[in-house]
């Protein structure tokens, strides 16, 4: 049996001596190549130029002294980006020919493949517990690079930190922080750095004396050291030391959608029941939350814990350990002394698990155990542990349709949907545009010292046009935006990115709308006229409006028929013939 790296040098060979011997006799042995290009068709060779395992008996090889012999191999590749790592090759003579050697090499490649995605695995889960705690009340751009130097988790002041440093950098290739690939770090510094990176945002990640990654820190430009920008005062209008915002004057808006849900949040805080907060991605679920968090502590002049989790982009072992903690020697790689978990650190106080549709379907009973047995058990424990919390959940999708479908347990939903708030998306609410801009433009002016800026009202009425699908999170970073690349103390059209304008100018016109009848209330009102502006949009197309609004093509379905718009989905479609 041989090991080899990609290039097709043997690397390592085991087996019995005398056929150790004779492969010495044809240099089928250590340190010898046995790439396709330098000896023609043979196994090794073969499964390396085409990705493939492949088997090459007798005579099918190219060089006559190897035609005694019948060779297996097949590629083995890195899990993490599928490129080829090298081979592994079972070689005898002739006479030993199994047609189960090609499902052996087969397996042996996918059993090494298996154990290297475990290794990273248990990497990246040992990188992620000691840093994301960086990720708290920082204003820089934090950067998570494994051991390859490829980002793994990113916080959000991430793009504005990088386009306030006037650095390009394209986080979506894997090659973009090669600087940070160990193999390419001598005595705990990049050999080759790129001009931008400075070495004091460098910190490495130490697990039991092995560097398993990097926290990349990007300044904000307040305190940048290479900005080149002065640093200017914030003027009287927004302090230097701002006020602290409890309760629900967080969330900034006046618009009648916008009001009734936060009327429903105040009162839905003096309880103790589950709720599930529906809004798409981006209209400020946690505002919501730690809202309800807020007032309550204030009624009760108590300081209970608030505990956030977002449950996608987790995988079930990594969210197992983050809700349920784990005991010392649970697994490999558990930290000594073990680690609480968010669920038992929510004790007496709010948990709050953003994109509980994420949840995988095997973690979801377990969870469900937690809520009506009131206890819970670290992993590798066997003794429970009470707890006590408020729970309040978050979605963006149609939960009753992933219980119909089988994603989601229907005894789970029921249990943390006791009640629920429906977040208005910014598209619903664009009367509240203003306000958002004017509060976003002043807690700018605090974070960058760049001196007081205002929007022009030709700006304001282009921004009004977008549809805004990444909804109040888009807009603040489309303001940051106009405000760091702005030369004036005004945003003028001209700073609104291309991106927007270029949605705006494929929108089609939009089509006379109904006005609402005295029976229709305001909510249904503004929910017929986004499915019709959906539907305009997607032109007619059930499928593609239903994915924008975020519903299942069923609910669609019936809201048109309940709105009676039957005839205006025909029209649509007989205005783009």
């Amino acid at each position: 049996m041989i090991l080899t790296d990609p290039e097709g040098v043997i690397l390592s060979i085991e087996g019995d001596p005398r056929g150790l011997d004779a492969a010495a006799s044809i240099q089928l042995t250590t340190g010898y190549n046995w790439n396709e290009l330098r000896t023609g068709t043979n196994a090794i060779g073969t499964a390396l130029m085409t990705g493939q395992a492949v088997q090459v008996h007798a005579a099918e090889h190219f060089c006559s002294g190897v035609r005694e012999w019948t060779c297996t191999a097949s590629i083995i590749r890195d899990p993490y980006d599928g490129q080829t790592l090298g081979a592994i090759d079972i070689s005898g003579l002739k006479s030993t020919f199994s047609p189960h050697s090609l499902a052996l090499v087969a397996t042996t490649a996918s059993r090494i493949e298996s154990m290297l995605a475990k290794r990273e695995l248990r990497f990246r889960y040992q990188l992620l517990e000691q840093s994301i705690a960086r990720f708290t009340g920082s204003n820089d751009g934090i950067i998570i690079c494994d051991r390859r130097g490829r980002p793994i988790k990113l916080n959000e002041q991430v793009n504005s930190a990088l386009l306030a440093q006037n650095i390009k950098l394209d986080l979506n290739k894997s090659e973009s922080l090669f600087a940070l690939d160990l193999n390419q770090i001598s005595n705990g510094h990049p050999t080759h750095k790129p001009e931008w990176l400075q070495a004091d945002w460098i910190e490495p990640v130490i697990n039991e004396g092995e560097r398993i990654g990097t926290v990349l820190t990007i300044p904000s430009l307040a305190r940048s050291k290479k900005s080149g920008v002065p640093y200017r005062q914030p003027s009287p209008h927004y302090p230097d030391k701002r006020p602290e915002v409890r309760g629900f004057n967080q969330i900034i808006g006046q618009s009648p959608l916008l009001k009734k849900a936060i009327e429903k949040a105040h009162l839905l805080a003096k309880t103790n029941v589950p709720v599930l907060i529906h809004g798409e991605t981006g209209v400020g679920k946690e505002n919501f939350v730690r809202g309800m968090h807020q007032v309550s502590d204030l009624e009760t002049a108590d300081n209970r814990p608030f505990i956030a989790l977002n449950c996608g982009g987790l995988t079930p072992e990594l969210l197992a350990s983050e809700l349920f903690g784990y005991c010392e020697g649970a697994f490999t790689g558990a930290r000594k002394g073990g680690m609480i978990g968010k669920v038992e650190a929510a004790n007496g106080g709010t948990l709050f698990l953003d994109e509980i549709g994420e949840m995988p379907l095997d973690l979801q009973p377990h969870f469900l155990r937690v809520l009506e047995e009131g206890e819970i058990y670290r992993i590798g424990e066997n003794k429970p542990r009470n707890i006590n919390f408020k729970l309040i959940t978050a979605t963006n999708r149609d939960l009753q349709e992933e219980v119909s479908e089988g994603h989601f347990r229907m005894d789970l939903y029921y249990r943390i949907s006791v009640t629920s708030i429906h977040i208005p998306v910014l598209r619903e609410i664009k009367e509240d545009i203003p306000l958002l801009v004017d509060y976003f433009l002043g807690t700018l002016q605090h974070k960058y010292g760049h001196g007081q800026k205002k929007i022009t009202p030709e700006a304001l009425r282009i921004l009004d046009q977008y549809d805004w699908p990444g909804n109040i999170r888009e807009l603040r970073n489309t303001i940051e935006n106009m405000y760091l690349m702005s030369q004036t103390d005004d945003l003028l059209p001209a700073d609104i990115p291309e991106q927007i304008i270029s949605s705006i100018r494929k929108t089609p016109a939009p089509t006379s709308y109904a006005k609402p009848s005295p029976d229709t209330g305001l909510l249904q009102h503004s929910e017929r006229i986004s499915i019709e502006k959906a539907l305009a949009l997607h032109h007619g197309n059930m499928t593609s409006a239903a994915k924008y609004l975020g519903i299942a093509k069923s609910t669609l379905y019936m809201k048109i028929k309940k709105y009676g718009i039957e005839t205006k989905i025909a029209q649509i479609r007989n205005d783009v013939m």
